[in-house]
């Protein structure tokens, strides 16, 4: 069902004969977490390709955020290894959206609610223009940034 988490597998085992022990323990633990994720809740289930996809992003955003953790402690090495391993798993996210191509997708997702209640959303609207834009961004782009300018197109 999921070719992300075949993808997954594959590349693990391809490492694994390698020998690259960094591919390896990084693929593994995201594995580890899909599998997690899969017997979480009242019934076990088998991932789809789109939540296979938010794990590997939750995943990348730890090293990040584990990275940064380790440069403000002066730890120099530790941190290079945790942007090393995040960058493994970026291997497997779709190309994150700039800028403007994140302006355009919020314009639209405005539009289309605009379409919907037949008048301009308001900021008491935000959330259904929220929950279009990230339908549209579909993990190419960090929530908080979209809400921000969700926020800046309702409000000017």
């Amino acid at each position: 069902m999921a070719e992300l988490k075949d993808k997954l597998r594959a590349d693990l085992s391809a490492a694994m004969k390698e020998r690259d022990t960094v591919v390896t323990g990084v693929l593994r633990m995201t594995l580890a977490a899909v599998g997690k994720e899969e017997v979480a809740g009242k019934q076990a289930r088998e991932l789809s390709d789109e939540e296979v996809l938010r794990v590997v992003s939750k995943e990348a955003k730890k090293r990040d955020e584990a990275a940064e953790a380790f440069r403000g402690a002066g730890r120099a090495e530790q941190a290079d290894a945790e942007e090393r391993e995040a960058e493994i798993l970026r291997r497997y996210l779709p190309k994150p959206l700039g800028d403007d191509e994140l302006a355009q997708l919020v314009s639209d997702a405005i539009g289309e609610v605009e379409a919907e209640l037949g008048e301009r959303p308001g900021m008491k609207q935000m959330g259904q223009v929220m929950k279009a834009a990230n339908a549209k961004a579909a993990g190419r782009a960090e929530g908080g940034k979209v809400a921000a300018l969700v926020k800046a197109q309702l409000a000017g």
